[in-house]
């Protein structure tokens, strides 16, 4: 089974975490974390400064490494590589979603989470990566 690997952004801001829905593709309408594909010879931090800027329109800082989440899709394997980011400049643009939504730790079930982000969804909302705190607070 083929592996694709990834680096995907937790942005948080006042206590929200930055959620986007996918607006093309087989996973079309899904909720997820920004981010993408790691190109040959990029790191996961600049694979990931690199989509956000292209899919958002937007420059972050990659702070914190939260975890690898590893899924099994019918047709591939997924790596992905989760970050916490903050946003330095840029209005977050919808360039490929089809909607976004800020979202606190309470709510972050009310969207439909794509099945790979669902574990780290879970981890998040039962405060196991402790990371995580530190942004809640500012």
């Amino acid at each position: 089974m083929q592996t694709v690997r990834v680096a995907a952004a937790i942005i948080v801001r006042d206590g929200r975490i930055f959620a986007t829905q996918r607006g093309y593709g087989k996973f079309k309408d899904g909720w997820e974390f920004p981010g993408g594909k790691i190109e040959a010879g990029e790191t996961p931090q600049e694979a990931l400064a690199r989509e956000i800027r292209e899919e958002l329109d937007t420059e972050i800082e990659v702070r914190d490494f939260l975890e690898t989440v590893e899924h099994d899709y019918p047709d591939f394997h997924l790596s992905m590589d989760c970050f916490c980011c903050v946003v330095k400049s840029g209005g977050l643009v919808l360039r490929e979603h089809e909607a976004a939504k800020w979202l606190t730790r309470e709510a972050l079930d009310s969207v439909d989470w794509l099945p790979a982000d669902e574990g780290l969804i879970a981890r998040i909302k039962n405060r196991e990566i402790n990371a995580l705190d530190q942004y809640f607070r500012t």
